[in-house]
Formats: structure tokens, C-alpha cells, sequence
């Protein structure tokens, strides 16, 4: 433990010429102020703790700047000081001999930094909690193991059976040239097979619940709170990959089902993001690999995604577990009942596995395609088509959005 201080030191810059605070004028001079003095104390001698208190008011002032307005409206700069307060919250709970609790807490600072802030030098923050996890002490696998497999053969359902004339298409490693002409240019969902067979995730590191306790299981992550979005008990909140586990994996919980859903997880945690690879068919795209945004979407069986469509291509990957998928084209829209808020615009306020026929006639003259995503298949899901997605069991997918 003794190292800790040392090795989180070491990830700053030598002198406090080199710690860059650089904010535009949106930043008050009160603010930017404790900002420097935070910084200066770290300096003031060999060794210097943070400050708690002035990383807590840099934290707390921040933090009503994030939560004011909605999102897309919060200045980036205001993201960068709340990350810099993490920072120097952890400097203060990683000081002289942390306990498990302080470095808990550390990485949870990480992670909130991650989640709401915007990186900072040099992306410090994931650096830290590389630093950190290492001494972290490894969790109790004992607990999940017998539990683990009772709650998955209770989650187990048997597959919908598939009417052979509605079932999605499947093809083996097209190229190239013939996934574009019979399928992206005249947007047609198809099963791509045998493209994810060398992924780590099927070969070198196996995704289970013990390898995702092992690389991610102390980092506080959002997750979603009931069976589909759409539920007026529907919630969010943040919480460790561990106790997310514990609660609605392998326990039940009293509250729901939970649902780890977030573009995030694989920034937050490098390890998983290197398990996976970007399907080569997402090149025939408009942008580059930098514009491809990657989704985790990890729970038990039951979970549901509602009938919605997305504005971007989508190649939804199965790597754990099966799900019932249903998809209607944007032809059919005018069936299918979209909500007439604009925040649900893009969602059906159908059922589709139980309509409610009285109130929405016409949903039964719209046709669809069907299938079950095993592990290994990549559906190719078109703009703005319309899809409905059920998980027969314990799932961990990852989609690639993509113009």
C-alpha cells in the first residue's frame, strides 16, 4: 500500500509550472482561483497531500453547472473543472496509506469524472484508475458461483418459434461489395455469420460474469432501473459493476430489473473495449472510426428494448447469451403507433408480444421480419428500421452506431 501515494504522484506533472489550468471566460475568477490554489498546495513541499475541502467546493460548484439546463446545453468547460475537482479528490483520499474504502472511493471519483467530466490531461483520470485497481483487493468469487447458475437457468426461457417466412436472413462473412449491394444499399437486416470468431471476447478472455467482475467489477457504472424505458417506474442510478451483479444478475432485487445500458463502459474500461473489433463493413460509411459510437447493453433475461428506431446504422453483436429480435421497415411506421412526445417520438407505444388490438388496429397489418440472436451473430439492423428486442436469457451485446 505504501507505493500508492508514489505511483499516483508519479502520473503528475513535475513541477507546477507543467499542471495546465486553462479555462475560457465562462469560468468565474472565484472558481479558477481554487482551482490554483488546490494545484499550488500539491506543490508546496515534497509530498504534499490535496486538499479535500477545496476538491469538495470545485466538486459541489460544479456540479449544479452539470445539472442546470439539459445536457447537450453544459459547457464543456464546466466539464473540465468537475474533472479536475475528481482529481484532486482523489490526490486527497490516495495520500500517505489509503484503506480499501479510500480507494474505492478513488475509483468511483475516477468514474464520476469519466461519466459527467471531459478528460484532461492526458486522459489523467483513466491513467489512475489503471494505478488503482491493481490495489484493489481481488473479489470473493465464491459468492457468485452456485447462486450465478441458479438465477440463470431460472432466466432461461425457451426460443419463440420462428416463422421460416419472416426469418431474417443469414450470410456467411460476405464481402464487402456484396454486403453493400444486397443489403446496406437497399437497407435490408441480415445475419452476418463468422465475422466475430476472433474476437478475445470468444477466444483469449471468454466474456462470463467472473471475467467481467475481474476487469470491471469495481468501477461505478449507470444502469438502468426496470423491465423497458418506456415503464413509469423506470429509473437510473450509478453503481458498481460488483453490486450490480449481486443485485439483479444474481440476486433479486426488490426494485426491478436492471439493465446495464451505456456507450460509455468501453472508455470507462479499455480491457473490454480491446476484447471486441469494429465490423470491417462499417468502412462503407460515411465517417471514420472515430464517429462509430459503441454500446454495452448487458442484463438478465427479460429485459426488454421497446419497439424504437435509431438514426444510425446499427450492427448489434451477441456475444452472451440469446435475444428475440423483431424489426419493422420505416414503411410501416404509420402502423406501429409512435409516441406523440417528442422525447419518445422514435418509440412505439405498442407491445408487440402482447398488442393491444382495440387500441391499435392497425399494428396487426404490419409485416416484420424475426429472429434469435445466438453468441457469434451480427445483425445488421438500417437506419430507422424498427426493432423490438427481448433477452431469453443472461445477454451481453455491444452495437456499433454508424452513418
Amino acid at each position: 500500500m505504501a507505493s500508492i501515494w508514489h505511483g499516483v504522484r508519479a502520473v503528475l506533472p513535475s513541477t507546477v509550472s507543467e499542471f495546465p489550468l486553462e479555462f475560457n471566460e465562462k469560468i468565474e475568477f472565484s472558481v479558477l482561483n481554487v482551482l490554483e490554489l488546490a494545484r499550488d498546495q500539491l506543490y508546496s513541499a515534497p509530498d504534499s497531500p490535496a486538499s479535500a475541502e477545496k476538491a469538495q467546493v470545485i466538486l459541489d460548484y460544479s456540479w449544479e453547472k452539470l445539472n442546470t439546463g439539459t445536457w447537450r446545453d453544459v459547457d464543456k468547460e464546466w466539464r473540465r473543472v468537475y474533472s479536475y475537482g475528481c482529481l484532486f479528490k482523489v490526490l486527497s483520499l490516495c495520500h500517505t496509506n489509503p484503506s480499501q474504502y479510500n480507494i474505492q472511493e478513488a475509483i468511483k471519483t475516477c468514474d464520476m469524472s469519466l461519466i459527467m467530466g471531459a478528460a484532461i490531461m492526458d486522459n489523467i483520470l483513466q491513467r489512475l484508475v489503471g494505478i488503482l485497481r491493481m490495489q484493489m483487493k481481488s473479489p470473493n468469487q465464491e459468492r457468485s458461483e452456485e447462486p450465478c447458475s441458479k438465477k440463470m437457468k431460472q432466466d432461461c426461457v425457451s426460443e419463440p418459434v420462428i416463422n421460416p417466412a419472416q426469418e431474417v436472413p443469414r450470410i456467411q462473412c460476405p464481402s464487402l461489395e456484396r454486403f453493400r449491394s444486397d443489403f446496406l444499399d437497399p437497407q435490408r437486416p441480415v445475419i452476418i455469420e463468422g465475422i466475430t470468431d476472433h474476437w478475445p471476447a470468444f477466444t483469449k478472455h471468454p466474456w462470463s460474469i467472473d471475467y467481467l467482475r475481474t476487469v470491471a467489477g469495481c468501477r461505478t457504472v449507470p444502469i438502468e432501473v426496470g423491465s423497458k424505458y418506456t415503464d413509469e417506474e423506470w429509473s437510473q442510478k450509478l453503481i458498481t459493476v460488483n453490486d450490480f451483479i449481486d443485485r439483479y444478475i444474481i440476486g433479486t432485487a426488490e426494485n426491478g430489473v436492471g439493465y446495464l445500458a451505456q456507450h460509455q463502459l468501453f472508455d470507462q474500461v479499455p480491457e473490454l473495449k480491446e476484447d471486441i473489433r469494429i465490423p470491417d463493413y462499417c468502412c462503407l460509411g460515411e465517417g471514420d472510426e472515430d464517429d462509430i459510437t459503441i454500446n454495452a447493453w448487458f442484463g438478465p433475461g427479460g429485459t426488454v428494448s421497446p419497439l424504437h428506431q435509431d438514426p444510425q446504422q446499427n450492427f448489434l453483436a451477441q456475444v452472451v447469451g440469446r435475444k428475440y429480435i423483431r424489426l419493422y421497415s420505416p414503411e410501416e411506421t404509420k402502423n406501429l403507433y409512435p409516441h406523440q412526445s417528442q422525447l419518445l417520438h422514435n418509440t412505439s407505444q405498442v407491445e408487440v408480444e402482447n398488442p393491444d388490438l382495440v387500441k391499435f388496429p392497425d399494428f396487426s397489418r404490419a409485416s416484420y421480419q424475426e429472429c434469435v440472436l445466438r453468441p457469434g451473430d451480427v445483425l445488421f439492423i438500417p437506419l430507422q428500421h424498427w426493432h423490438y428486442v427481448r433477452s431469453l436469457e443472461l445477454s451481453f451485446s455491444v452495437s456499433f452506431w454508424w452513418s
